[in-house]
């Protein structure tokens, strides 16, 4: 079948991505669903900074691609051997699919999954397979996913069925943008009622994590950013005190206000600086929750007396340290409950062909997170 796809074919393109056009938008070719793979039509597919460093070759992967990862969509075929979906059923991506089968999946710790790690490195599916293509070569899949595509084929370990009554738009960013900043809340860290907590990066996935600790009872909720706006909407999500990293040294601020320190910080940056801060911004005994992803080349440094001598504890959290088919759903479960205020993350919508312009947004900071909305 023809899909229209967006379609990154080199990496390392200059902003503004409105002129220098990354993504090409064009009719691509879509084999159907192989054995325990599924075709869905795609509802939304949010924009992430974990794409934009594919775009600006940060995080170098095998090019060309269908990029995109955070994403909601209808099941419309199943291949052979699929039995727990029927078309028609509602449905987000999980961004690694999780075999259930290797160490770590059968440990609880499905993000670590290592044929479906292995298999995003190689731009396929967790069979190996690739489906895109077009007239000259076959194209590669983002993720397990390849959200940036009318449709696309997945494997069953990659989709999570949903409550059908539940906004296919909302559901989108529970793909990413809540299961990593949420999860790393609550899986992760496991943050304790009472605790002071501080967050280091204010878009979809640092919110989240804003989210996470005003539902574990953090006493004291303070988020870190240079965006006026971001810190006005981490209010509005359940930061007690804001820092604009403009105007105010964070680590110093966050000290005067805790008497010493937060019991944890939550890096969702990317940056390794940031991170080193994200540290020296805990207290005695408290722990750091790196959650952005840095350029594989860089390095951070710390003082390694400090891990001992303070009892501190550094924690990185991939994929919010969720098990996909359990927490999406039960993290749904709570913003039906009214506890997560997820719609509010959602800051604009674009049709496919305004990608480039989205990213440009998206690098420049001026969006929390943008939804392709496949139904305009």
């Amino acid at each position: 079948m023809k899909t229209k796809a967006a379609v990154l074919y080199d990496m390392g393109a200059p902003a503004p991505y409105a002129e220098s056009l990354p993504f090409r938008v064009d009719e691509i070719t879509l084999a159907g669903p192989g054995p325990g793979e599924v075709l869905v039509e795609m509802a939304g597919a949010g924009l992430c900074h974990s794409d934009l460093s594919v775009v600006d070759g940060s995080r170098p992967r095998v090019m060309p691609m269908v990029m995109g990862h955070e994403a909601s969509g209808i099941v419309r075929e199943l291949g052979s051997g699929v039995s727990e979906f029927v078309p028609g059923d509602h449905v987000v991506f999980s961004w690694v699919a999780c075999c259930g089968r290797c160490h770590f999946c059968i440990s609880a710790r499905g993000a670590l999954c290592v044929p479906g790690n292995a298999a995003n490195i190689a731009g396929t599916l967790l069979s190996g397979a690739r489906h895109f293509a077009d007239s000259k070569t076959a194209i590669n899949h983002h993720l397990g996913v390849s959200a940036f595509s009318q449709f696309t084929v997945a494997a069953r370990e990659s989709l999570v069925k949903i409550d059908p009554s539940v906004p296919l738009a909302t559901a989108a960013l529970f793909g990413c943008a809540v299961v990593t900043g949420f999860g790393a809340v609550v899986n992760t860290a496991r943050v304790e009622p009472g605790s002071s907590v501080a967050v280091f990066g204010l878009g979809g996935v640092g919110l989240s994590a804003i989210m996470g600790a005003r539902v574990a009872g953090a006493s004291a909720i303070i988020a870190v950013d240079k965006f006026d706006d971001k810190l006005a909407l981490a209010s509005e999500l359940g930061a007690t005190h804001l820092i604009n990293v403009a105007r105010d040294e964070p680590v110093a601020a966050i000290r005067e206000l805790t008497a010493g320190g937060v019991d944890y910080a939550f890096e969702s940056v990317g940056n390794e600086r940031v991170l080193i801060e994200a540290y020296e911004a805990t207290k005695c005994g408290g722990t750091t929750i790196t959650v952005g992803l840095p350029a594989p080349n860089k390095m951070f440094s710390i003082p390694a007396i400090s891990i001992t001598a303070e009892e501190r504890t550094i924690k990185g959290s991939y994929m919010g340290s969720c098990i996909p088919r359990r927490d999406i759903p039960r993290f749904i479960g709570m913003y039906q409950a009214g506890l997560l205020p997820v719609d509010k993350l959602l800051t604009h919508t674009l049709r496919l062909d305004e990608i480039n312009l989205g990213f440009d947004r998206l690098a420049k900071g001026e969006a929390v997170r943008q939804l392709i909305d496949f139904t305009q």
